[in-house]
């Protein structure tokens, strides 16, 4: 394949850094590459350096001649006065762009609910960040450098980014270079990872789940310092191979010195362990929802939510920016009152927030770290261990060295692992995380699911990262139309729904006498849809009918005398039978609607 743009030797340095030694690399036609690393290490750097933002100490970039290199950077030079159908087609009569598919695609994939005549000033900065995105798609570009492009976009834009990059060039055509901490986003559209630290960049085949095989593999054969690296990442290793096949399809290496080190992995969560301690933590009463709604002025934001919120219950939601994700979680956390309806809270439940504002952090910013550690409970004990305050927070990424910084001195992701700290500190049994993967790497998030795996209590986790929502909650809830629904088939289902909702509907057809038993036939799109859907609900009925299995093999094994143990195993499994016949109707329901 043809070179689009090489580097070769590139060093560059500041006067208390060296960012890099000495790289040399290439982009070529066809490849789609992520660019992963801890924050600060250089991903950013790098970019600037590829596209001739930034010129480096030393060595040179090389481009192809007529080669059209575009770039979205962390901050947009969209003119304030501008409006935002200025910044994204110029002075380009409507006639023209209207008439181009892929403009009307970008349109409709990214701001199709902003004012067209709205000035760039009276935006938020999602919204701009939206417009700026917008205004480099709808160009002709054969490169395209995004750097945090997921950024402010929900779920169904994040999908809907993936997919046009999917198709934007041939196969093997076009150039991508990509930085993002959205895992899902790495896996879905990239065919290689470039990895930035300790002054390298080093490659590796595939998207983000080949990257990790690699990388634990790389750890494995290096010296014994990389061990409490390398533990974490066997997790979430041993998660990755037990998820979907296609996260492990992609690599061509080889892959079996990697499942060595998985072969005894116990799964990332020892469910039924945690479910009994969130309930001697929590009792049976959590938070309950019946028929509750919040309405503002004339709009109903939220309407006839009913939710019983278990002991132990780990619960993704998703939905688009503005559907009602924060709203429905300030009523969890009672720091909202319902307009109808009411809301309920269990007499010990003690609930911790993870917000977006950092709220935690506000009244403590000029104490330094260890000041604010010295205020606290001398040891926490998570996953039968026992951690100071400082060594909890190293376990979150986080250096020794910044223990003297003041609290409003710290990054943005080292605010959120001092916030995240404090809220665990003040050991809450239902945690709720209003998007946290704001600010973080995918170190820190690694760390922070590894942390929440071993976490007994009710987790409730709002985020449009769609990786960390299926690696640590077991069930998903979207908020639709200011409705909440289950989704059996976890967030591809949400992606169909939201399609669904949004397209426009068809005439009804007349319907004679005659017709009245007539089924409508299923459009190709809805039977694949409905045989994802079936295919989810089979995997999860294996799911649990393993866990029963274990639970009748304990109970055979254990003291029959003991019968404390025992009813605690017969509710368990009474409980899991429960789920099962629930799940066995819902796949007759499905499969009968597939075979009609």
């Amino acid at each position: 394949m043809a070179i689009l743009l090489g580097a070769e030797g590139l060093h560059l340095e500041y006067p208390t850094k060296v960012v890099f030694e000495s790289v040399t690399l290439g982009l070529q036609e066809g490849q789609r590459v992520g660019i992963v690393g801890r924050n600060g290490d250089g991903k950013s750097s790098l970019m600037g350096m590829l596209t001739g933002r930034i010129e480096p100490v030393e060595g040179r970039v090389t481009v192809r001649n007529g080669v059209r290199i575009g770039v979205l950077s962390q901050s947009d030079d969209l003119s304030p006065d501008a409006t935002v159908g200025h910044s994204i087609v110029g002075d380009a009569a409507e006639h023209e762009w209207a008439g181009d598919p892929r403009i009307r695609d970008v349109i409709g994939g990214l701001v199709f609910d902003l004012d067209w005549d709205a000035t760039i000033t009276e935006l938020s900065g999602g919204q701009r960040r939206r417009v700026a995105l917008a205004a480099l798609l709808v160009g002709e570009w054969d490169v395209l450098a995004l750097d945090e492009p997921t950024n402010h976009l929900d779920i169904e834009g994040i999908a809907w980014l993936a997919d046009h990059l999917h198709r934007r060039w041939a196969h093997n055509a076009g150039g991508l270079l990509v930085i993002t901490h959205d895992r899902w986003f790495l896996d879905e559209v990239c065919t290689d990872t470039w990895e930035v630290h300790s002054g390298i960049v080093e490659p590796f085949e595939g998207g983000y789940a080949a990257y990790v095989l690699q990388r634990v593999e790389r750890d494995r054969i290096a010296a014994a310092t990389e061990a409490k690296r390398q533990n974490l990442m066997r997790k979430e290793l041993a998660w990755l191979r037990r998820g979907a096949p296609a996260r492990t399809s992609k690599p061509k290496f080889r892959v079996e010195a990697a499942n060595q080190l998985i072969e005894d992995e116990p799964p990332p969560r020892d469910s039924i362990s945690l479910q009994r301690l969130a309930v001697a933590r929590l009792g049976k009463d959590v938070v309950d929802l019946e028929n509750a709604g919040v309405r503002f002025g004339d709009t109903d934001v939220l309407r006839g939510v009913t939710w019983r919120i278990g002991p132990g219950e780990r619960t993704g939601i998703v939905g688009a920016n503005g559907a009602g994700k924060s709203t429905l979680l300030s009523l969890i956390c009672g720091t909202l009152s319902p307009t109808s309806g009411r809301v309920k809270h269990g007499k010990t439940v003690r609930i911790g927030l993870l917000d977006q504002q950092f709220s935690q952090l506000s009244e403590i910013a000029g104490d330094r770290v260890r000041e604010v550690l010295a205020r606290t409970q001398a040891s926490f004990t998570i996953g039968g261990r026992e951690y100071t305050p400082a060594q909890l927070l190293e376990r979150l990424g986080f250096s020794r060295a910044h223990l003297s910084a003041r609290v409003g001195e710290l990054s943005g992701g080292q605010k959120r692992r001092l916030q995240l700290l404090m809220i665990l500190l003040d050991e809450p049994n239902v945690f709720v995380l209003d998007e946290p993967t704001n600010d973080v790497d995918a170190d820190m998030l690694a760390a922070l699911e590894d942390l929440l795996d071993s976490w007994p209590g009710t987790l409730i986790v709002v985020s449009h990262d769609r990786y960390l929502l299926e690696r640590v909650t077991d069930q998903q809830y979207a908020i639709l139309d200011g409705t909440l629904r289950h989704l059996p088939g976890g967030v591809d289902e949400y992606l169909r729904l939201a399609k669904e909702r949004d397209a426009t509907p068809a005439p009804e057809p007349t319907v004679h006498a005659s017709d009245d038993a007539a089924e409508p036939t299923l459009s190709g799109a809805e039977r694949h849809a409905l045989t994802k859907e079936v295919a989810s609900v089979e995997r999860r009925i294996q799911k649990l009918t393993v866990q029963m299995e274990k639970i009748h093999s304990d109970m055979a094994e254990h003291d029959p005398t003991d019968y404390p143990a025992l009813q605690r195993f017969t509710e368990d499994a009474q409980a899991l039978q429960t789920e099962i016949d629930e799940l066995e109707e819902q796949w007759l329901e499905l499969s009968e609607r597939l075979d009609g």
